[in-house]
């Protein structure tokens, strides 16, 4: 299929995916209830706990320490279990509808893998308002790159999920069992609730290996202003590539999934 076709039928799956948000926003705010219970109690604990001359307040408050990590983790909060979405479409045969349509197969995992970014965007921006009164400092230009960072990094494992679910779809609890095994260890070797400076070896090279350790190392570059750092361009090769390989794996999974 030629570049034409492919994007206006991903813009049509795009559309298709964004209409049930748009008239029901209220699955975007709840999604805000667990970012926001974190800062609000896991921020003031951080802040007792390290002390002012800790790595995490070595560059300013401790807001803006572990207000981009809230932002990462909403992103992968959010995409991981995307795939739940085309699940309930599997079991309710919407899939199979949209698979005899004259669509492209490869536009039906790209639309939805791009539809993520919308309410991620929306979600950060939230987020953000909400803490800059409590003291986060907003640099714009870090803040639009942090945000588009994190778009990238999202359509990536949204794609991922899109392909776990395919993967699983004759045993549906699999999902969700392989979901949450790898999510809280991603979460914990990422340093984005503690540092891991003070942490094992171990732990310190298992994070070297872990892609979303450089996303949330970049998004608190970028939030600070330092757009040129070396973090920053780690982060964005860490969330290119997450991108890359997502879709690669997603278009595949999807080309089967009529198999």
């Amino acid at each position: 299929m030629t570049a034409v076709p492919l994007v206006r039928d991903t813009g049509i799956v795009f559309v298709r995916e964004l209409k049930p948000m748009i008239r029901d926003p209220f699955s975007v705010v709840f999604g805000l209830v667990q970012p926001l219970v974190f800062l609000a109690l896991f921020g003031p604990l951080l802040a007792g706990s390290v002390g002012a001359a800790g790595p995490v307040t070595s560059g300013g408050s401790v807001w803006q320490w572990f207000v981009p990590s809230i932002l990462v983790m909403t992103a992968l909060f959010g995409t991981s279990a995307v795939g739940s979405n085309l699940l309930y479409e599997f079991q309710t045969g919407a899939h199979e509808r949209m698979m005899v349509t004259p669509l492209s197969r490869s536009s039906l995992l790209i639309g939805r893998s791009l539809k993520e970014m919308v309410p991620l965007a929306g979600q950060a921006v939230l987020i953000v308002a909400v803490m800059v009164p409590f003291g986060f400092a907003l640099h714009p230009a870090g803040a639009l790159l942090g945000m588009l960072l994190l778009a990238v990094f999202g359509v990536g494992l949204g794609s991922l999920s899109y392909a776990l679910a395919i993967a699983v779809r004759k045993n549906e609890w699999m999902f969700w069992l392989v979901q949450q095994t790898l999510l809280f260890p991603l979460m914990i070797l990422s340093g984005m609730l503690l540092p891991l400076e003070s942490g094992p070896a171990w732990m310190r090279a298992a994070a070297a290996a872990n892609p979303l350790a450089y996303v949330v190392d970049a998004e608190r570059a970028l939030f600070a202003g330092d757009v040129g750092s070396t973090a920053a361009l780690w982060g964005a090769v860490a969330a290119g590539a997450t991108a890359a390989i997502g879709l690669f794996v997603g278009i595949r999974a999807m080309l089967r999934s009529a198999d």
